[in-house]
């Protein structure tokens, strides 16, 4: 999109990126020290082998994940979440190799299991200690870097906002840079912000070293005046990066990617792939398989008083979008006297007739969603995530609610963040269909297992205070 203009960039090899390496090292082998000293004493000798061995594929590992990037300014999750696929590639090589040439052959069980916990422990130990030093490094002035904004509007002005609330990036702000006039800029950015320069002063500045970093916060349309700017920088060493305007539109996790070589960016995309879908599929069967153990007395005892209480079947499956879109069929227990699936559903409401004496009782208590753990099983559904509407629902609010179908872009789940949030029950206004629908999309943006796990949790609390259930 913007040529082929040639960035030099500068790079900091520092102790920072050094020490991140010697701790990685000095991990693995104090936690292979450690786990054969305490299970199996006997084979000391060969403790050199294996450290070495797990150095070698850790080193080899990481060049795939991606370990030794920068981290500033990203989370300590996304960090530590490295580390565990870094050893999720290595730990089988180190294994396979022993395997293969019986160097760990007289080592036990024991030993190989600790060792296979303690490792990632002691890496994970390591990088949050080295964290907490680097933060309070930089909020006294060492290990920073310099940077500066190209474009005084409020990108800019909320990217020089955002490094400042966050000192512990170690990012020190030179200062605003822009052509264009005081009067124009001051309406871009919705404010009148003094300027260290223009475009030919911090040409001059990257290049006597006087910056290391400089974004770029103008606007896509500006094509252009990008690449000037680009040119221009591309005589420097200093570090550039674009920062696109895409606050326009409504993210739903945001993701870089590739197609050979051109870098593209999605606006609206899944967080659950990758290995990250396969620790959620693998989290909700074994979840799900054992709540299904614990409650399959309990759920017959309610199949028999839906069954003996009122005409009709012990099960309830609705029409409802699945992941993408896909039509599934939803289980419950049958709740109410009718079993509406058509064209036209009508929500429940507080006092409804059509409610049986025994499902008003399931509803309260949400016993009708048990059925639903079927669905976790064999994967149309998950544990947590955004609940499911009827069919007829979700053609009513597709075409009243902006982004109402983006909810379809994870499976749907038994509880979610809306629900633990009081968004649950009837949706009379549209404001409160709108309100949940927020809430999906935060889901979506913002998931990880340890949000299911706190969801879980605060599902049972909002049971048992059986808030807007009916």
């Amino acid at each position: 999109m913007f040529g082929q203009n040639q960035l030099h960039v500068r790079t900091h090899h520092s102790l920072v990126d050094v020490a991140y390496k010697l701790l990685d090292v000095a991990a693995i082998l104090c936690a292979t020290l450690a786990s054969t000293r305490y299970t199996d004493d006997e084979h000391l000798p060969n403790l050199a082998v294996v450290g070495a061995t797990t150095i070698l594929m850790h080193m080899i590992a990481v060049e795939v994940s991606g370990l030794y990037r920068s981290w500033r300014g990203s989370k300590l999750a996304l960090e530590l979440w490295c580390v565990l696929i870094t050893w999720i590639y290595t730990a089988p090589a180190v294994l396979g190799i022993g395997l293969f040439t019986k160097f760990n052959a007289e080592f036990t069980y024991k030993t190989k299991l600790v060792w296979l916990a303690l490792t990632p422990v002691a890496m994970i130990s390591g990088r949050i200690v080295y964290r907490l030093v680097l933060r309070s490094l930089r909020r006294h002035g060492h290990n920073t870097r310099r940077f500066a904004i190209c474009g005084v509007n409020k990108l800019g002005v909320q990217l020089a906002r955002n490094v400042q609330n966050t000192p512990e990036l170690g990012l020190e702000f030179v200062g605003f840079f822009d052509d264009r006039p005081h009067r124009r800029t001051a309406e871009d950015a919705g404010e009148d912000r003094p300027r260290a320069g223009n475009l030919p002063q911090l040409v001059e500045l990257a290049k006597s070293g006087g910056v290391d970093k400089i974004f770029i916060t103008f606007p896509m349309r500006a094509e252009k005046r990008i690449r000037d700017y680009l040119t221009q920088l591309g005589d420097t060493t200093a570090s550039v990066y674009i920062v696109p305007d895409f606050f326009v539109f409504q993210m739903l996790h945001a993701r870089w990617s590739s197609i050979d070589g051109l870098p593209v960016v999605s606006v609206f995309e899944t967080p659950i792939s990758g290995i990250d879908g396969v620790v959620k599929r693998g989290f909700d069967l074994v979840v799900g398989s054992a709540l299904l153990a614990m409650l399959a007395v309990p759920m017959l005892m309610v199949a028999a008083a839906v069954k003996f209480t009122s005409p009709g079947p012990v099960f309830f499956r609705q029409k409802r979008y699945g992941l993408s879109g896909e039509e599934i069929r939803v289980w419950k227990f049958r709740s109410m006297r009718v079993c509406e699936d058509g064209a036209k559903v009508t929500q429940a409401t507080q006092n409804d007739d059509r409610i049986t004496p025994v499902g008003r009782v399931l509803r309260k208590t949400s016993l009708d969603e048990l059925p639903q753990l079927f669905n976790v099983i064999e994967g149309s559904m998950s544990l947590v995530g955004p609940r499911p509407h009827a069919t007829a629902h979700n053609e009513q609010y597709r075409s009243l609610i902006d982004g109402y179908m983006l909810r379809h872009k994870v499976k749907p789940g038994i509880t979610g963040l809306a629900q633990v949030n009081g968004a649950r029950g009837e949706t009379e206004t549209l404001d409160k269909m709108e309100l949940r629908i927020n809430y999906d999309h935060r889901y979506i943006r913002e998931w990880s297992l340890w949000m299911d796990l706190q969801i879980l949790v605060k599902t049972a609390l909002v049971v048992l205070r059986q808030q807007n259930a009916y």
